[in-house]
């Protein structure tokens, strides 16, 4: 159905688009142009109505049908979801923890000694160096040329 009136609607806006385009507009002969087109009767210079307007008028009422038909049709579709379709197959158990027994209290463990190990000759040196003495406030003055 929704299928139907979008392709009614696009045929039917290119219809209107066409008869508008070949139309002819008010005045359009050269006198207008320079103000002799000013003796114009009530309907228009043309008379009553012609073919093409009344085409346009037709186009123009089943365009705007068409427009409030799809509106209506796309505010009041049932909403879908893939998310709401989509089996949560992730989801995992947690098993459930009894409260523990009462127990003795277990002895913590000790921590381990930290193993001994030879220093490499670049660290031993670099170790038993001083470090740098720390500079005072003052700054050396630079040389100005």
């Amino acid at each position: 159905m929704e299928i139907l009136i979008v392709t009614l609607h696009v045929i039917v806006c290119l219809a209107l688009i066409m008869i508008v385009l070949l139309q002819t507009g008010k005045g359009a002969d050269m006198g207008a142009a320079f103000g002799g087109g000013s003796s114009q009767t009530l309907f228009g210079s043309t008379g009553a109505s012609t073919f093409l307007s009344k085409a346009t008028t037709v186009a123009a009422i089943v365009f705007m049908g068409t427009c409030f038909l799809l509106a209506y049709l796309s505010a009041n579709r049932e909403s879908s979801s893939i998310m709401k379709e989509a089996k949560t197959s992730t989801e995992q158990t947690v098993p459930v923890q009894t409260a523990p027994t009462a127990q003795p209290a277990a002895k913590a463990p000790e921590a381990p000694a930290a193993p001994a190990t030879a220093k490499a000759p670049a660290q031993q040196a670099a170790a038993e160096t001083p470090a740098a003495p720390a500079q005072t406030g003052k700054a050396s003055p630079a040389k100005a040329e």
